[in-house]
């Protein structure tokens, strides 16, 4: 079994020794009550947040995944997405049911195996089948590096530094989906949780999750939202914060008092804990539905506690202050990171992609909302598929030519966390920009469509089927999503061929032949 904490088991390996780390992961259903409100849930080795993995920079993976769900109030098959990870080779392992995979049946055992490549910083995992993670199966990655170019700034980064951010339900995920799709109103969470722990209106008094520190000592926080809808905005009371970090790409230190993290995005932050030894609130209200919506709800319980070494064990009575905000204007990345390497010049290829909702509350992207398709994209392709035409449905698949500078434009429609798998992007036109950045641009591989149009870059270098779509979950189950099928050809054959296992192409004849009700 997989130790709740990865990384004490593993320790922190030199570069030099990358290897192969082999973690065993069962989900399963069991009640749980994170906020005081008791029901069952689908966990991953029985938690929630499910357990942090950690690896080096270089180390490959080995998780055989063994799915012993069984509650029918929720789905019992499952298939998990590695986010963040570019999947070279590996697309079959990316996760998204019938995208790189068909679903995983109950009592079936799946092996993801896949090398980090070089990757380093927040990553986390999460079914990526319809609406399951909110029901909780969902936890953080780790990617150490022992070379880190910024390690000076810090002098802790450890377990104790990482930080969930989570929403959570009090109605089962396919109940709250079909009444999304009668009513149009998108499920409200009951309460914020932070490391796995809240509160709601009129629940039991939960004990807070508390980050412990030492005066005089400066800690990377590695802050995860792991929500299914909304975004938080992340504090600490009488702290600065220096954010160097998103979505495992190393940017330029930017001192700030808050950070908005949304759903999907990872953000590593300096705390200097040079303040008096006290106990201070760190605050985390989530932005997305209203207590008018759902009277359990109340954002300002979202909250954790930084006790300093040598303060009681007691609730904070410090208050909370509006400081700077981080602006996408201010994240650069580092030269290492090879700020502006895709060019000012005009794209190979130019996508616009337009967001409109004319049957609420299904969305459509160039007037087509997107459904799964009944045999996987990435199956598909290696099946032969070149051209639009061979792929089903073709409407919504996108075929990227190789190695070209691809560049995508959304015009704004509301607050969406986009998110493209298998690269991460330059933002080259942020939400409500007026000026495009080609020379440093904020770099990630989720970033929210606010307003105006926002334009990303990226090169299609790595082949394979790529999802992009709305991170809130209830927006890609109402069809808020299109696939990238990327260099066709170059997933058959050649140095960069796609590996699949027996154990995947096994997949979709064992989930075809299951019961629907088990589908």
């Amino acid at each position: 079994m997989v130790f709740s904490i990865g990384i004490a088991a593993l320790g922190l390996l030199p570069t030099a020794f990358a290897a192969t780390q082999n973690f065993d992961l069962v989900i399963n259903n069991a009640v749980i009550s994170p906020d005081g409100f008791s029901r069952s849930a689908v966990l991953a080795n029985g938690t929630f947040p499910g357990p942090v993995f950690a690896v080096n920079k270089g180390d490959s993976v080995v998780i055989p995944t063994h799915n012993q769900l069984v509650d029918p109030g929720m789905r019992r098959s499952t298939s998990i997405h590695w986010h963040g990870f570019f999947q070279s080779r590996t697309s079959a392992m990316d996760g998204p049911s019938f995208v790189n995979q068909c679903p995983i049946p109950p009592n079936t055992t799946f092996t993801y195996q896949f090398d980090t490549a070089g990757q380093t910083g927040n990553f986390w995992y999460h079914s990526h089948l319809s609406t399951q993670y909110c029901d909780g199966l969902r936890g953080a990655f780790v990617v150490y590096d022992p070379d880190d170019p910024l390690k000076d700034m810090y002098d802790v980064d450890d377990a104790s530094t990482i930080i969930t951010l989570a929403d959570w339900y009090h109605v089962l995920a396919p109940a709250g989906q079909e009444t999304f799709f009668e009513t149009g109103t998108v499920p409200i969470p009951d309460s914020g949780l932070i490391n796995g722990k809240g509160r709601f209106v009129g629940g039991p008094a939960v004990p807070f999750a508390v980050v412990n520190v030492e005066q005089g000592k400066r800690y990377r926080l590695r802050v995860f939202a792991i929500s299914c809808r909304p975004f938080f905005t992340f504090s600490i009371d009488g702290h600065n914060m220096t954010f160097i970090e998103a979505d495992g790409i190393e940017h330029d230190p930017v001192t700030v008092q808050n950070v908005d993290v949304y759903a999907a995005q990872r953000v590593s932050m300096v705390l200097n804990a040079n303040q008096p030894v006290n106990n201070y609130w760190i605050r985390a209200p989530p932005t997305g539905g209203s207590p008018a919506g759902n009277p359990n709800f109340d954002p300002n319980l979202t909250l954790a506690i930084l006790r300093y070494k040598g303060a009681p064990d007691a609730e904070p009575t410090t208050q909370a202050v509006n400081g700077t905000k981080l602006l996408d204007e201010q994240m650069h990345p580092i030269a290492s990171e090879n700020p502006g390497e895709l060019g000012s010049g005009p794209a190979d290829v130019h996508i616009t992609l337009n967001i409109s909702q004319p049957n609420p509350p299904f969305f459509d992207i160039n007037g087509i909302s997107y459904l799964s398709p009944s045999v996987p994209v990435l199956l598909q392709l290696l099946s032969g598929a070149k051209k639009p035409q061979d792929l089903l449905p073709s409407e919504q698949v996108f075929i990227l030519p190789k190695n070209k500078l691809i560049e995508v434009t959304i015009p704004g429609t509301g607050a969406h966390p986009f998110h493209l798998h298998g690269h991460a992007f330059d933002v080259t036109l942020p939400s409500n920009a007026n000026v495009s950045n080609f020379v440093n641009p904020l770099r990630r591989d989720v970033y929210p469509i606010n307003g105006g149009n926002t334009t990303f870059r990226f090169f299609s270098g790595n082949p394979g089927a790529w999802f992009l779509h709305c991170h809130i979950d209830w927006h890609l189950e109402a069809g808020l999503a299109i696939v990238f099928a990327e260099a066709p050809e170059d997933n058959v054959s050649g140095p960069q061929a796609q590996i699949t296992p027996q154990d995947w192409e096994s997949l979709c004849p064992d989930y075809d032949a299951l019961e629907p009700e088990f589908q």
